[in-house]
């Protein structure tokens, strides 16, 4: 390659950033680790690229020239970053700092260790310590090992969040507790914290209609359950949604309610529901989780409308439709 060819490249590698370095090749031991160490710090430091200059033999050079003439050779920054650094690693460190005070938490070793990703997406939310006045969650490790008497039994104690200063009875799930089906809604409304059951009163009706159109019926091959167990509501006493760190409390009850169905598919009702169990963004439209098979636990879920929403938008019950059908298909394809 030509001299006016290599200065040409040149040009363009540092005009985008990843100029050439030149590096010495056989040098002396011990100066290895030193050069490669000034290479890197220029970088993280300078921000700039770093350039080693070396005396080399001109190109015309003949053959017999001293084997102990140093060679200049050019090669690429990434390459020159991935040898220092290798350097760097062979170099003696630090003396390791003593570890901090661990505080117990209430929480096993094995959550404790997990990241906010992992914790969202296993049904365990992250909180803060009590000192920073946000909400604290703490999870019952207990709730993974019960039966179904010991699961009902804690629920109706439970006092997990502050939903529970407000409720008049707490919802369970209702249905078939083998059903290969399992409908998730939102929360508890009025009907159903007075009643104790999910899904009474209008909306309740639609949903059982629903159910018949798909060959199902409340409590045969079908349960039906909530994100929270108790009714939420505003300062006026209004139904609301169910904050993250309520979700965070009580989700755990419903975990372990799918352990115990081990049902064949999930069916989410609503945005609350969708987004609770697949730890989205709350700014997420039902319309864009729609159509699509998710995975929640390694089993199959699909996102459709809220019955209480159909019954203000009467036009998406064809929508509506549309999912449960996919829902169909999806449990033929498991179950086949």
């Amino acid at each position: 390659m030509s001299q006016h060819t290599l200065a040409a490249s040149a040009r363009v590698l540092e005009e985008i950033g990843v100029g050439p370095i030149w590096v010495r090749r056989h040098l002396p031991a011990g100066t290895a680790d030193v050069a490669a160490t000034d290479e890197v710090e220029s970088v993280q430091l300078m921000q700039a690229e770093a350039v080693v200059t070396t005396t080399a033999a001109p190109a015309s050079a003949p053959a017999s020239a001293p084997a102990s003439q140093p060679e200049r050779v050019i090669v690429s920054k990434r390459d020159a970053i991935l040898a220092a650094a290798a350097a760097i690693q062979q170099r003696p460190s630090a003396p390791a700092q003593p570890a901090a005070p661990s505080s117990d938490d209430g929480l096993p070793p094995w959550l404790s260790e997990m990241d906010g990703a992992d914790m969202v997406s296993s049904g365990f939310m992250p909180y803060d310590d009590e000192e920073d006045d946000e909400p604290v969650v703490r999870v019952n490790p207990a709730i993974a090992t019960m039966d179904w008497s010991k699961l009902k039994e804690t629920v109706a104690d439970c006092q997990q969040c502050g939903l529970c200063k407000g409720r008049k009875k707490t919802v369970f799930g209702v249905g078939d507790e083998k059903a290969k089906w399992l409908f998730i809604g939102e929360g508890p409304g009025r009907n159903e914290d007075m009643q104790g059951e999910p899904f009474v009163g209008p909306a309740g009706k639609l949903l059982d209609n629903m159910l018949v159109a798909m060959g199902l019926k409340r409590g045969e091959n079908a349960y039906i359950a909530n994100i929270v167990k108790c009714r939420p509501t505003d300062e006026n006493g209004k139904d609301r949604p169910p904050s993250p760190d309520e979700v965070a409390s009580c989700i755990p009850y419903l975990q372990r309610q799918i352990d115990l169905i081990q049902p064949t598919v999930l069916v989410a009702l609503g945005k609350t529901a969708a987004l609770s169990l697949l730890g989205l963004d709350p700014a997420t439209p039902v319309s864009k989780l729609r159509g699509t098979v998710h995975r929640y636990r390694d089993l199959p879920l699909v996102v459709t409308y809220h019955p209480a929403y159909l019954l203000r938008q009467l036009g998406d019950k064809s929508k509506a439709w549309a999912d449960l059908c996919l829902a169909m298909t999806t449990y033929a394809d498991t179950t086949n």
